[in-house]
């Protein structure tokens, strides 16, 4: 069955950003010209989704009113004779079909899948997380969607990690390496450095069955204190097979600091726009920068 359906969990907090989204919400958090989700929305449509549901929280209107059509910027641009800006707004709109539901109380990534359970229905669906951004080609979730179509069955976006970051990710155990991914056998949430048991981290692209859901209604609290999605899947691991597909590309996680800083960087050295002027901007900043810190020549 093919993937026509995605899932946005986007109810968090973000209190890593404080206090910039004490009044906006995390995935708004503009990288270069777009906000972070536009980013991952677009990554979902190359993929070839058709919908998309936006499992939200208060203080998210401001996500909902991006991706909806806007009379009065549309008519001041068109009365300016703005025609680019003005295609590229409507682009916002009508890029898929977006829906909304309320995850009302913070208990977690778990809980939010399974408010999508009357969204999804009995199909195989795609969660993406906002603040993971992957710049890959073909897109990350367009190679999770072959795992699929090849396994039919659940399938993890993995990434290979220092050791010493272990611990703020899902961790899996693989078997073996199959045709198409990579078989796991068990998983952990943010273990211990000294726990996980490898360095294979689940980052924030899953293709996931209904399967799912009947794990995820009874799922008790986990890691701090709320239904983790990990869990969930790793006792679907005792029913079902699960893979992980090693994803090509460039993932930059946007839910810190240096993360964010790391996407912007990168993907301005990428922008045609700005024709090397950047490139040769940050050459001269780091070089002043290590002239600046060069220790000091003491006259003998």
């Amino acid at each position: 069955m093919k993937v026509k359906k995605a899932v946005f969990p986007v109810a968090g907090l973000g209190t890593r950003f404080l206090p910039a989204t004490k009044s906006s919400p995390k995935e708004m958090l503009s990288l270069i010209d777009k906000p972070l989700v536009h980013y991952v929305v677009e990554e979902a449509v190359s993929s070839g989704i058709e919908q998309i549901l936006f499992v939200t929280g208060r203080g998210k209107r401001s996500l909902e009113d991006y991706f909806d059509i806007s009379f009065e910027l549309e008519s001041q641009l068109s009365e300016k004779g703005k025609t680019a800006e003005l295609s590229e707004v409507r682009k916002i709109a009508e890029m898929v079909k977006i829906f909304y539901v309320r995850q009302k109380r913070a208990l977690g990534l778990g809980h939010a899948i399974l408010c999508a359970r009357e969204f999804v229905g009995d199909e195989p669906f795609a969660v993406l997380l906002g603040d993971d951004i992957i710049d890959a080609d073909p897109p990350c979730l367009a190679q999770l969607i072959d795992v699929y179509h090849a396994c039919q069955s659940t399938v993890l976006a993995l990434k290979q990690v220092p050791s010493e970051c272990i611990s703020a990710y899902g961790c899996v155990r693989v078997n073996r390496r199959t045709e198409c991914a990579y078989e796991i056998v068990d998983m952990v949430e943010k273990p211990k450095r000294e726990e996980a048991p490898s360095d294979l981290a689940i980052i924030g692209r899953y293709i996931l069955t209904p399967d799912i859901f009947p794990i995820l209604e009874y799922q008790e609290p986990g890691k701090g204190g709320e239904i983790q999605l990990t869990d969930a899947v790793r006792q679907l691991l005792s029913e079902k097979s699960v893979y992980g597909c090693r994803f090509a590309g460039t993932h930059h996680d946007c839910g810190n600091k240096l993360g964010f800083l790391q996407a912007t960087v990168d993907m301005a050295l990428k922008r045609k726009e700005f024709n090397g002027s950047f490139t040769a901007y940050l050459k001269q900043r780091l070089e002043e920068y290590e002239n600046h810190q060069a220790p000091r020549r003491v006259e003998q």
